[in-house]
């Protein structure tokens, strides 16, 4: 059998997420549809991460197993996308070592989370609408403490399955791509669920004078999730990157 890795991008609107799940539409669950009718045969596929409803994914990777590709692989990026919907779109596929595998083997992952300053209809599936004012400077200031902590406890979503909260931060912050849309940057080894939409949350709530950023040290330190602010909506979040040691 040969291992296949798939780069692909998808707009989250319309899926309950990656994971396949029972009566729910998933970006999984039509990817096994699709390849399986493809290569006549059933293909199970592993995504490099979770991503939640709602969720887009700029760049994702998953991998698949089968003993040979019926064509070549570019013909196979084009056929694959005419079965696909609208929805997602594979860039490449390529073969790889049978030990490199999609979701343990990335060493980096980068998410974008999009605010809109301004009421947009085109923007309302892909920001958050908020318009009122906000300290990015001090916004910035809390971020920056994200990368001397490696406990997010406080920023994870509760009754996990997961065996730590341990996360290495290596970038955390805001930047004012233009006069209508705020964007934060946020990569790191790995992410808890909910991760990046609390720490976004909390972060609006020091932009907004409602705490001073030192207050950040303070909810992480606490290793509470009842001491962070609200989580933001899922339609703003960005799998923005994944990386791999090839």
């Amino acid at each position: 059998m040969k291992r296949y890795f798939l780069k692909l991008a998808y707009n989250g609107t319309r899926f309950h997420g990656w994971q396949v799940q029972q009566n729910a539409h998933t970006v999984q669950a039509e990817l096994e549809q699709k390849l399986s009718l493809m290569l006549n045969r059933p293909v199970a596929v592993t995504g490099c991460g979770r991503t939640d409803t709602g969720v887009h994914a700029r760049e994702y990777y998953a991998h698949f197993e089968v003993e040979a590709l019926p064509f070549e692989e570019g013909d196979f990026v084009f056929k694959i996308n005419r079965f696909l919907s609208k929805d997602i779109a594979i860039h490449d596929i390529f073969e790889v070592d049978e030990q490199m595998h999609a979701r343990f083997s990335a060493v980096s992952r980068t998410y974008q989370y999009h605010i809109s300053r301004v009421k947009n209809p085109f923007e309302q599936e892909v920001s958050y609408f908020y318009n009122g004012a906000l300290d990015v400077a001090k916004m910035n200031k809390a971020a920056a403490m994200l990368l001397s902590f490696n406990d997010f406890t406080s920023f994870s979503k509760l009754h996990t399955q997961t065996a730590t909260n341990l996360c290495s931060v290596s970038k955390a912050e805001w930047a004012c791509v233009s006069d209508e849309k705020l964007v934060f940057t946020i990569s790191a080894d790995r992410f808890l669920r909910n991760m990046v939409r609390a720490i976004v949350g909390t972060l609006l709530e020091i932009g907004k004078g409602k705490m001073a950023p030192e207050k950040m040290v303070e909810i992480i330190e606490a290793k509470n999730r009842a001491k962070a602010g609200f989580s933001v909506p899922a339609q703003g979040l960005f799998l923005e990157k994944v990386e791999y040691p090839f």
